[in-house]
């Protein structure tokens, strides 16, 4: 296993900047994410990792090795695509077979290491069929065989999972941090999906617009998210903008019209001022309906409500803007339109964060 390093990293095409000075430390053995949404560069950043793509400017290692401008078969690094890219042609053990046979591997080893490749991915004795008669899943396995045959230090993943239905992704998530465990890989993981970063990554990068917005365990980017764009993009949350009223103990009052809202600081190069303006993060699953006191205390009306199983999603109209409210195992269900009722969040559970002229 070994450590990246990624250092003042930019890429332009032509007059468009898809990265801008991009820093990230991938440490050995690490699961790492890097996430975003359509455009933020993740994907050019995996493809300088890979050498797929060379950098304009900055400096890309792995370990104490420059591997910038080195081609991507010395790198010692293996990438498993979106598409898969396997050839229809071949059979299973040909396609995994592939990257072996280019670099003259003898043909007894091949058998032996194309074996210990299927094992790794459950899919034992499948050498000999047709790619055309593998499910999905298992099409997706026998790409990640073919990226772990070549025993690279690195593997890199470009939304592999994204072509799956829902019950599949949920299993080959736990497989693919299965594998990069078991064989002690540092991987670097490209996706759009929240949902999978949280439930796999090790640490994880969130990019926008060529930049880094904030590195860190998913956690802790969940629970402190540093700006609007990060809170906004890590699950769910209610966003509501208004100025500061003032600041105490690590606490910021945010004044906006309908009442005052308060909760933390979790940006520690941000200095608040009274009067500067600033955005709350409130994920729904943080508000209390119906309580009689409590932190934050604000009014509203249900106009919404969708049934979940174990839980309720509501809609709720009040002074500070429509509020998305998640209660989990539910006792009693509430009706839009009922009467009035009161929602509050703890002050520990509100996340304040600067405006967007930041």
């Amino acid at each position: 296993m070994e450590a990246i390093h990624v250092h003042s990293v930019a890429k332009s095409f032509g007059d468009v900047r898809a990265l801008d000075g991009i820093d990230v430390e991938i440490h050995p053995g690490e699961l790492f994410f890097l996430l975003g949404a359509s455009g933020c560069g993740k994907t050019t950043l995996l493809r300088c990792i890979a050498g797929l793509e060379t950098p304009t400017s900055g400096t890309i290692r792995f370990g104490e090795r420059d591997v910038t401008r080195l081609p991507p078969h010395k790198r010692e690094a293996a990438m498993v695509f979106q598409s898969y890219a396997l050839w229809p042609h071949l059979t299973v053990g040909r396609n995994i077979a592939f990257g072996l046979e280019e670099r003259k591997v003898p043909r007894a080893e091949i058998r032996r290491r194309v074996g210990e490749a299927l094992e790794m991915v459950q899919l034992p004795g499948f050498d000999e069929r047709s790619i055309d008669q593998m499910s999905g899943g298992q099409q997706q396995r026998v790409s990640l065989a073919r990226a772990l045959v070549v025993k690279p230090k690195c593997l890199l993943l470009d939304e592999p999972l994204s072509n799956l239905d829902a019950s599949l992704r949920i299993e080959m998530r736990r497989e693919i941090r299965r594998i990069v465990k078991e064989n002690g890989l540092t991987a670097v993981y490209v996706t759009h999906d929240q949902e999978e970063a949280l439930a796999m990554a090790d640490r994880m990068a969130v990019l926008t617009r060529g930049r880094v917005g904030q590195v860190g365990p998913p956690e802790e980017i969940y629970r402190n998210p540093r700006s609007a764009y990060v809170a906004g993009f890590i699950g769910e949350t209610n966003i509501v903008e208004g100025e500061i009223a003032g600041v105490r103990d690590g606490l910021c009052t945010v004044r906006m019209p309908g009442g005052t809202i308060t909760g933390r600081i979790t940006d520690p190069d941000w200095q608040p001022a009274p009067g500067e303006t600033a955005r709350v993060s409130i994920r729904p699953e943080a508000w209390r309906l119906h309580q009689q006191s409590g932190d934050n205390p604000v009014a509203g009306r249900i106009a919404e409500r969708t049934y979940l199983g174990q839980r309720i999603q509501y809609w709720v109209e009040t002074e500070i803007g429509r509020q998305q409210v998640v209660e989990m195992n539910p006792h009693v269900i509430h009706e839009p339109g009922e009467d009035a009722i009161l929602l509050h969040a703890r002050e520990d559970d509100v996340v304040v964060v600067p405006g967007p002229h930041r």
